[in-house]
């Protein structure tokens, strides 16, 4: 049997991260205030499988105790990563419309409600892939200017692909906070999605040897950006 000694723990551990708590401008918020805590808020561990409810907000149980941030459609928002992002891999942000007669504290995002806003993918030269967002300890994106007013529920996403060469190894590292967008406009986002739902395990964005032979493109998974 083989034993990791506390000094190998903590690098494991750190090698993971975490999305728990909102940046917009120099405000940073408290961990978890306007962040729904995740699974992994100790283990910094990611979720795997994509088929699990987990992928959707990593949510350690339904009606964990986050308020709701109040921010202007236009405005930048976004997540701190603690400690920071350390695999390569690219940064989506989705966002949900909480339904008439429910709230953001207590909706679960389920079913067909899922836009993307933004995606990240690689720079691909021949010496190989870089990712903007690796070494990122903050992540952020403008609220679409055209989104309607409304609550919401916005979603961070980091797929680490160091490991994505077979079935399975991709890490996601996911994150929801609870939005209050005011000023909003007229748009209608599209396409949407459900999670767990929008991704399978065999996606070329999701299953990808990222190292050998290096790939001509990236494309990460999941609907289109919603140009809102």
């Amino acid at each position: 049997m083989r034993f990791l000694l506390p000094s190998l723990l903590a690098a494991t551990a750190t090698a993971h991260y975490t999305f728990p708590a909102l940046i917009a401008g120099s405000t940073t918020t408290s961990q978890w205030q306007y962040v729904r805590k995740t699974t992994n808020y100790q283990s910094n561990g990611p979720v795997t499988d994509v088929t699990s409810d987990q992928i959707r907000c990593y949510e350690l149980s339904p009606g964990t105790a986050s308020q709701t941030y109040e921010v202007k459609a236009g405005d930048t928002l976004g997540f701190v990563a603690q400690s920071s992002i350390s695999h390569p891999g690219p940064l989506l942000f989705y966002m949900a419309k909480v339904p008439d007669g429910k709230t953001a504290d207590t909706w679960d995002g389920d079913g067909s409600v899922w836009f993307k806003i933004y995606e990240q993918g690689a720079t691909i030269t021949s010496a190989g892939m870089t990712w903007a967002s690796q070494g990122a300890k903050q992540v952020t994106v403008p609220i679409p200017k055209s989104l309607p007013s409304g609550e919401y529920l916005f979603r961070v996403e980091h797929i680490a692909l160091h490991s994505a060469g077979s079935s399975g190894g991709a890490q996601f590292y996911i994150s929801c906070a609870q939005l209050k967008v005011t000023g909003g406009g007229s748009g209608s986002p599209s396409p949407l999605v459900s999670f767990p739902g929008a991704y399978k395990a065999s996606d070329p964005g999701i299953l990808i040897n990222i190292y050998y032979p290096v790939p001509k493109s990236y494309t990460p998974p999941g609907p289109a950006v919603w140009q809102g």
